[in-house]
């Protein structure tokens, strides 16, 4: 099921939604974030390799302190929507894997599995955030239930591979910030226009040039309803690239987690001896949403926020949760 307004198709049916600021107009020859690093001494890819294997990175320097300002910034902004903070378990139940919508085994699955036990790494914190209400029935006033979650997260990438995935765009391991929704049915696609405007508010305040599209039928997955998918300006890499979505589960994945709520109106209806006045329940709906995938926001920063001199500037949001530090300099020799 879709929503009536989905574009029917493939990827490329997919519709812009908004578009907000434009292409930076450097006046110079661009570096990408891999050059920008190196020089500046922001990331290993080399030692990783060896040590984990190929798409793994060691961030270094200024890089470590961009990734916690992202964190922290990003969670301070989100709480301030009324979300509540979590950090979730990495390792979940296959079960639950699959109750989430997701394909923990197969050829290819983008998760990880852990031999000799019905454990997986996650992909996303939306999982472990699903799970937390498994099988309860809330009390309509506990709703709606809006979570802010970090956590790392590994995915297997299979088949990934070429130019457009190199560097930080497409890694095994991540960190990464989620919001997470449970709410009553008919609230769900109002929380879904809250969940993507506190995107692009996150990123526009950053300084970003986004698109944002109405995914096309083809490639809403089995959970969602409805997408909704950000792609930023990578100016090194030469293309947009996907920083973020946002989607509407309705209740596919509260009916496989067994998460209900109860209404508070009693019913009107004549009731059994001994049921009391209790309203029969029903499925939360579920919504998820990236409030910012580190390495890509890494990306973005790095390439739109480089310097002439090869240094770049922190944006103005995150320079709090960086001591002060405004500027990424190359490192003396």
């Amino acid at each position: 099921m879709t929503h009536p307004n989905v574009p029917i198709g493939g990827e490329d049916s997919s519709t812009v939604r908004k578009m907000a600021g434009t292409p930076r107009d450097f006046g110079f020859p661009v570096k990408d974030h891999l050059q920008l690093g190196k020089e500046l001494d922001l990331f290993d890819f080399d030692a990783a390799a060896e040590v984990s294997g190929s798409k793994f990175y060691y961030l270094k320097n200024e890089a470590v302190l961009l990734e916690m300002a992202l964190v922290n910034w990003t969670l301070s902004e989100v709480m301030k929507k009324g979300f509540t903070p979590l950090t979730t378990p990495e390792l979940v139940r296959s079960s639950v894997v699959e109750k989430c919508g997701f394909q923990p085994r197969g050829d290819n699955t983008q998760v990880y599995s852990i031999e000799g036990s019905d454990q997986c790494l996650i992909g996303t914190a939306e999982i472990p955030v699903g799970g937390i209400h498994m099988d309860a029935i809330l009390a309509e006033t506990q709703l709606p239930l809006k979570y802010v979650a970090f956590s790392h997260c590994f995915r297997t990438e299979a088949g990934a591979a070429g130019a457009a995935t190199r560097g930080l765009y497409r890694v095994h391991q991540f960190s990464k910030v989620e919001m997470f929704v449970l709410c009553r049915p008919e609230e769900s696609e109002s929380y879904h226009e809250e969940l993507i405007k506190i995107e692009e508010d996150l990123f526009s305040a950053l300084g970003l040039h986004y698109k944002t599209f109405d995914m096309a039928s083809g490639d809403l997955g089995a959970p969602a309803y409805r997408k909704f998918d950000v792609e930023a300006w990578m100016p090194g890499l030469g293309r947009y690239g996907e920083i973020s979505s946002a989607s509407n589960c309705l209740d596919y994945q509260s009916r496989r987690l067994g998460i209900r709520y109860r209404p508070s109106e009693p019913t009107p209806a004549p009731l059994k001896k001994g049921k009391g006045s209790l309203a029969p329940t029903k499925f939360v709906h579920t919504l998820n949403a990236t409030a910012c995938a580190v390495p890509r926001m890494i990306v973005c920063l790095l390439e739109n926020y480089q310097q002439e001199d090869g240094s770049v500037i922190i944006p103005g949001p995150l320079r709090a949760f960086m001591g002060g530090l405004e500027l990424i300099t190359p490192k003396s020799t």
